[in-house]
């Protein structure tokens, strides 16, 4: 049994799928937790406004972070855009209208090289125009670093609107080096954070390392709707966000937003339907999200990393007699949390790796197990988004396959 019997998915005639492989958006992210859903249930039962909504979530967010506000976005590529389009229009209604067209305006964002990754798309999409600074030295195994502090404050120009980190286990340099060197400068930094939890405590540390903005995914480990995110940082980006992503069709004598998340008194009138307009947040998001959000800061790492790691040892033991197979337990290469089992398949398997990993996927319900380096003869499979029926289910596919 998988778990995955009669499913709606199954009713749509659509193959429903096994987690083996994390907190992937492509499959669904992780599953919500039920006081989420009971939250959006009860949220789609009556009218809200949503600036009021936001108002309060931008408090609570505040609360779990140590951040001035916070903002609930429809995930965490939407919180880094809007988070680009702050830096960029800061309080300026003028350039808000007007983007992502930043002619004449200054808007590079610096980023190390070794931190670009597709998602810096979402920076750019708010016209940023992204300035990588650094090398590949350290992964060639030189000895040198990626990227040297010094390098990062000679990019930083006239034209910097903000310096862009990817935060990971492993990134250099170190987050407070490149903040100290930022602030120098009175420029913001942008941390993207989405898969950055479990511990909880990282819903504070990048804040607390001085980061100006920080993007999380409400759909990863917070386990809110999978099309949530939050952006925390200083009030005054929070406040540019709200003005850019709120709904500003309004009557000037009757346009009274809340004044503590959008500032309107400051306002010469009301801004224009900006950028984040295509990124709005419904009602039924916004409380699931917030749901979701008091039930992970009370949950215990200890205990839940705890269940994962127990999760990954079934399934690695029950791997381990196949002859053409090397298992062994690691750290996940993305995240410094999660026990992960990784599989490396022999040469004289009757199925190479990209085979047994295909033949997965093909199957009803589909199996995902982790596929990045399938091309290195192994694959790896994340024990978080799994049921306990299907850590035994994962691991009797891949030895049936394997033994056809």
């Amino acid at each position: 049994m998988t778990g995955n019997e009669d499913t709606i998915y199954d009713e749509l005639g659509v193959p429903s799928v096994v987690n083996a492989t994390g907190t992937k958006t492509r499959i669904g992210g992780t599953l919500i937790r039920e006081e989420a859903r009971e939250a959006m249930d009860r949220a789609a039962e009556a009218f809200v406004r949503l600036s009021d909504l936001q108002a309060v979530a931008s408090e609570r967010i505040a609360a779990v972070t140590g951040a001035e506000a916070g903002y609930v976005t429809n995930g965490a590529s939407s919180a880094l855009a809007l988070a680009a389009a702050a830096c960029i229009a800061g309080d300026d209604l003028e350039t808000m209208a007007r983007l992502p067209d930043t002619e004449g305006i200054p808007d590079e964002i610096v980023m190390p090289r070794t931190h670009r990754n597709g998602y810096d798309h979402a920076l750019r999409l708010a016209g940023a125009e992204i300035v990588d600074v650094g090398a590949n030295d350290y992964h060639l195994g030189t000895g040198s670093e990626n990227t040297e502090p010094w390098e990062i404050a000679e990019a930083i120009t006239e034209e910097t609107v903000a310096i862009a980190y990817m935060e990971k286990p492993f990134t250099r340099p170190p987050l407070p080096e490149v903040v100290e060197i930022a602030h120098n400068h009175d420029v913001p930094v942008i941390v993207d954070a989405a898969a950055e939890l479990p511990p909880t405590g990282n819903l504070r540390t990048f804040i607390e390392q001085g980061a100006d903005l920080v993007a999380f995914s409400g759909g990863k480990a917070i386990r809110g709707p999978q099309s949530s995110g939050i952006l925390a940082g200083r009030e005054t980006f929070i406040r540019s966000v709200a003005r850019q992503h709120l709904d500003m069709h309004a009557e000037s004598s009757v346009y009274e937003p809340p004044e503590a998340l959008v500032g309107a008194d400051g306002l010469p009138g009301i801004p224009r339907q900006g950028i984040g307009r295509s990124m709005k947040v419904g009602k039924e998001e916004l409380a699931g999200l917030l749901a979701a959000l008091d039930a992970f800061i009370e949950e215990d790492d200890d205990a839940v990393l705890s269940g994962w790691h127990e999760r990954a040892e079934r399934i690695a033991a029950a791997l381990e007699s196949v002859d053409t197979l090397e298992v062994e337990l690691a750290n996940a290469a993305k995240t410094d949390a999660v026990s992960t089992v990784v599989v490396t398949v022999g040469e004289d398997a009757s199925l190479t790796a990209a085979e047994l990993v295909l033949a997965l996927r093909r199957e009803n319900p589909r199996v995902f197990v982790g596929a990045d380096n399938v091309h290195r003869s192994w694959f790896t499979i994340n024990p978080r988004c799994l049921s306990d029926s299907e850590v035994d289910y994962v691991a009797e596919r891949i030895v049936d396959h394997l033994e056809r």
